[in-house]
């Protein structure tokens, strides 16, 4: 017969293998009692580069452990993705998310792991619009002058990109849907030297987060024509939104934080107060290359939401194919992204369309979607 003191054992014994984040997070309040890994599955130098060590610099301070930005950049961001999903849940191993978990989930059904099973949101952190660019001897003066000059010159134009299925290439694919016309895609392992060859001539335009190319934009090496959000960014506050001369169009870069799944509930919560705390940094939002984004703060329940729904939207856009003419296509998307928007408090969706098949040659099968080109992007 057992004793209640065997009982009791027993039952400390059981809490401290099945309950293991949780006891540790409410026995030791003093987390984090040792360094922090924080994983940025891209190159470093780049905007989220950046960003992640401003961020982990504010959290060592007001933390008193040091958080330390950990680069493993690869296969569109998988690589330092199934890193942290691996990891331990106990709070020493972070990831910066972005729109490219959305997009890998819904378009490669050959991932080894499930992101949204995976990975739980600890915050939001930006949200970046991006800029069409071009080359400053090619004759538009606007998006109206693009589509006009697309249309009468049709598949003859090339237009860059970070790399296959990233927000810059999709953000292409679906202007090319909306606006009816038709332009080469050139993807580049990274943006840096796709604007290059859109500065030389080589390439005619490019879709690029403005974070990493409004000074060239000022320094008049390139021309902006619009930007992928509503509202006008306000560090190129004289560039007018593509969405009004193409109605309904909208995509954005998003970043966040996320720690593997089971991650205890306390450490999440501590993670979120601490990392919007130093969102509000007036160092960190003036001394950043990110200091085009906007804040995009929200409670770990609200992010998780807001991935589900990334998620959910993506998966079935990726399985669709668009029939008919570019008009209903852009129709169904504007009904579509109308309905997300009402129900997303954060206010954004990344661009993860399946379009028909023929639009672009590295659409035409979601398997080979992501394999036919290998990423090396610092977004």
């Amino acid at each position: 017969m057992i004793t209640k003191r065997q009982f009791v054992q027993a039952a400390a014994s059981a809490a401290a293998v099945l309950g293991a984040p949780r006891a540790f997070a409410l026995g030791n309040p003093s987390y984090p009692s040792h360094s922090v890994k924080w994983v940025v599955p891209y190159a470093p130098g780049g905007a989220t580069d950046v960003l992640s060590r401003l961020l982990c610099q504010r959290l060592s301070d007001r933390l008193g452990q040091t958080f330390v930005v950990e680069n493993k950049p690869g296969a569109g961001s998988n690589i330092g993705t199934q890193a942290v999903i691996t990891s331990a849940p106990d709070g020493y191993t972070l990831l910066l998310t972005s729109t490219a978990n959305a997009i890998n989930a819904s378009f490669d059904p050959a991932l080894p792991y499930d992101f949204a099973k995976g990975i739980a949101p600890v915050a939001g952190v930006a949200r970046i619009p991006l800029v069409l660019l071009v080359n400053n001897d090619l004759p538009v003066k606007n998006v109206a002058d693009f589509i006009a000059h697309a249309k009468a010159n049709p598949g003859k134009m090339s237009i860059a990109s970070s790399g296959i299925g990233t927000s810059l290439h999709l953000s292409g694919e679906l202007f090319k849907s909306m606006a009816g016309v038709q332009f080469t895609h050139v993807p580049y392992r990274g943006s840096a030297p796709g604007l290059t060859d859109v500065m030389s001539g080589q390439i005619q335009g490019m879709f690029d987060n403005v974070t990493s190319s409004f000074e060239l934009v000022r320094a008049g090496k390139l021309r902006a024509l619009g930007v992928t959000t509503r509202e006008r960014s306000e560090i190129l506050p004289d560039v007018p939104s593509i969405a009004d001369t193409l109605p309904g169009y909208e995509t954005s870069s998003f970043y966040g934080v996320g720690a593997p799944h089971d991650t205890a509930r306390e450490i999440v919560d501590l993670l979120n107060r601490e990392i919007d705390a130093a969102l509000s940094d007036a160092e960190i939002r003036l001394g950043s290359p990110n200091s085009a984004r906007s804040h995009c703060t929200a409670t770990p329940m609200n992010s998780a939401a807001c991935w589900r729904r990334r998620l959910s939207v993506g998966a079935r856009w990726s399985s669709c194919r668009g029939s008919g003419k570019n008009s209903d296509l852009a129709e169904r998307l504007r009904s579509h992204e109308a309905r997300l928007r009402r129900a997303n408090g954060l206010g954004f969706l990344p661009c993860v369309v399946r379009l028909r098949k023929g639009d672009d040659p590295w659409l035409s099968t979601p398997r080979n979607f992501l394999s036919r080109q290998p990423r090396s992007s610092s977004r």
